[in-house]
């Protein structure tokens, strides 16, 4: 049975829409079961529904703690059968008890060769660093920022008239490969996570 894979977005939704087609077109084993975003009126949403997929704006402000907003999220999350979540560009920090109830179930993409530069601008993390190679890695998130368990990782060449956004966009382009790389190895059912490692059955 074909597992139901669900995004978090608050923005453009690059990553989100390369994943939602590969699993359109077949080259992931999966169905797609919504998106919720964050914030009101991004591309990420209007992408979505362009492709006839259950689209959400949750708006925070609505709660009055984070952990009633992810409860929302997750009612629907669970109404849609969701198997996976996938941190596309979302850009809140999941709480424990969010990550708890989709644990070793929520990759994320980060545009940097963790565990280095976590967090945000991780671009101009690399390039204020001076580092000569950077990349992206996928990660399961657990209860720390950009902390869980390794996937993949793809490094990059950092060049020295580069800035952030030419550096951003040679990473994104590793970034799609390495994630739908990951959600289809999910979804085959080839990785297994033991501690800190991710064992990928080849």
């Amino acid at each position: 049975m074909k597992k139901t894979v669900s995004f978090l977005v608050s923005g453009r939704g690059s990553n989100f829409h390369a994943v939602a087609q590969a699993i359109i077109k077949g080259s992931i084993p999966a169905k797609v079961g919504i998106v919720i975003s964050d914030k009101p009126g991004v591309k990420a949403l209007d992408i979505a529904r362009e492709l006839s997929i259950p689209a959400f704006f949750v708006n925070p402000k609505d709660y009055s703690t984070r952990q009633e907003h992810e409860k929302a999220m997750l009612e629907l999350l669970k109404k849609y059968h969701t198997d996976l979540v996938v941190t596309a560009g979302y850009m809140r920090l999941l709480t424990p008890y969010f990550v708890n109830e989709f644990k070793n179930r929520i990759i994320n993409i980060h545009p940097a060769l963790l565990p280095s530069f976590p967090g945000t601008h991780a671009q101009k993390q690399a390039l204020d660093y001076g580092v000569k190679i950077s990349g992206c890695t996928t990660h399961f998130i657990d209860e720390g920022t950009d902390s869980g368990p390794i996937i993949m990782q793809k490094a990059v060449p950092v060049y020295d008239d580069d800035t952030e956004d030419t550096l951003s966009a040679r990473i994104l382009k590793e970034e799609h490969q390495i994630l739908i790389e990951s959600v289809k190895l999910f979804c085959q059912g080839k990785l297994t996570v033991k501690g800190r490692k991710v064992y990928i059955v080849r």
